[in-house]
């Protein structure tokens, strides 16, 4: 199933790893490891942050993809289940209207 990761970057460890020049090559390191179908960066209330698209096929797979993150730049993460216009279609909406 396809999940949105949003990562929200503390301004520590991430301030410390830009001044040394590391947190590029940490960054893209993760991103080699975890294959997201997409990845943007922008903020998330005012912090750094990162929403990237992944496939999860089994809930065992969300720590190979939320402890990168925690483990490197201390980051919050949180996943949230993303449906295309055709998942939605086949989700029978009509039905439940009628039904609830």
């Amino acid at each position: 199933m396809r999940m949105l990761l949003h990562v929200t970057l503390p301004p520590e460890p991430f301030n410390s790893m830009l001044r040394e020049g590391s947190v590029g090559e940490t960054i893209t390191r993760i991103l080699e490891a975890t294959k997201p179908e997409a990845a943007y960066f922008t903020e998330h209330s005012g912090s750094r942050g990162a929403v990237l698209v992944v496939q999860v096929d089994h809930a065992s797979e969300i720590p190979a993809l939320a402890e990168p993150w925690f483990l490197s730049f201390e980051a919050d993460c949180e996943f949230r289940i993303a449906m295309t216009p055709e998942d939605l279609k086949r989700s029978n909406l009509e039905d439940l209207g009628r039904k609830y």
